[in-house]
């Protein structure tokens, strides 16, 4: 029970801080099939200097969408985006004429060159919380977007939190589902001979051995993989913090791109350091606008 109240605790605290419709489907655009795989124009990959050449694209994070309360901070509120401002902002997107893409169209483009649609834009979701299900989701919809949801996998099913049924109906209705791994832990902190401190009924501590490694990405990966019925391509680091040293752990695991924040995309290796930008909760629809144009 002492260790269930830690890690319920730890997942309460990282909520708080994490990490004009068109009937039209704006997500493929011109550039994708219909499964949503783009074409392309090249079959030999690109190398490191020239993924780093080609322009970036709007890649957007999001975490609580939800009307501020009262005891919420000044620095999460950076992090939650009101109900009505989402929306604002969505449909900002809609009118100037952008269309959502999904990461598989995003590597093809890096990687191959292949053809994206006029002003793409990637939207992506952490931390799973509720809202992204039945506030974003809808928003989404309306406009003929799609999402990449990042999962931490602990908190699914619990309150305020998305349900595995819901992550698949996601997955189903054509959004990517990517790993954020189990609790938030992070990434750069990883090792293969951690300790796991243990606060018995007793109040005794003792500590056991743990991978990070498996029990942060092997095990909420497999986890997705079993809900969705699908592989998990991409990951996106908690908190935005990674290590390069890290990277190769990453790749070993079949991940194609690994989403960051704000930091320069490392030259070695950009697929695992694609740059995103939180839309803060501070930002009217202009600031907002402008930091999609301005910010890649």
């Amino acid at each position: 029970m002492f260790k269930q109240a830690f890690v319920w605790l730890t997942v309460c605290a990282l909520g708080t801080v994490s990490c004009q419709s068109k009937p039209t489907d704006k997500t493929a655009g011109a550039a994708a099939t219909s499964t949503g795989t783009p074409a392309t124009t090249s079959t030999k990959p690109a190398d490191n200097a020239a993924i780093m050449a080609r322009k970036q694209v709007p890649v957007v994070c999001y975490h609580q969408i939800r009307d501020w309360k009262p005891t919420d901070s000044k620095n999460a509120k950076d992090y939650i985006i009101q109900i009505a401002a989402f929306k604002e902002h969505i449909k900002m997107l809609a009118d100037s004429g952008y269309h959502t893409i999904l990461p598989d169209q995003l590597y093809a483009y890096l990687t191959t060159g292949a053809a994206l649609p006029k002003k793409p834009i990637m939207l992506t979701f952490d931390d799973t919380d509720l809202d992204q299900f039945t506030i974003a989701n809808p928003t989404l919809k309306k406009h003929g977007f799609k999402g990449v949801y990042f999962v931490m996998t602990v908190s699914l099913g619990r309150p305020h939190y998305m349900t595995a049924d819901m992550v698949k109906k996601l997955s189903d209705e054509g959004n990517v589902i990517g790993s954020h791994t189990w609790d938030h832990h992070r990434v750069d902190r990883y090792s293969h001979n951690s300790e796991l401190k243990i606060i018995g009924k007793n109040g005794k501590i003792t500590t056991r051995p743990v991978d990070d490694w498996v029990t942060q990405i092997d095990k909420p990966t497999k986890k997705l993989e079993e809900i969705t019925g699908k592989k998990m391509d991409y990951f996106a680091y908690p908190f935005g913090i990674w290590s390069k040293t890290n990277l190769p752990e990453l790749r070993k695991r079949g991940f194609k791109m690994a989403f960051q924040l704000a930091d320069k995309r490392y030259p070695e290796d950009p697929l695992m350091t694609v740059r995103r930008i939180l839309d803060s909760g501070y930002w009217s629809t202009k600031t907002f606008g402008n930091s999609v144009r301005n910010s890649f």
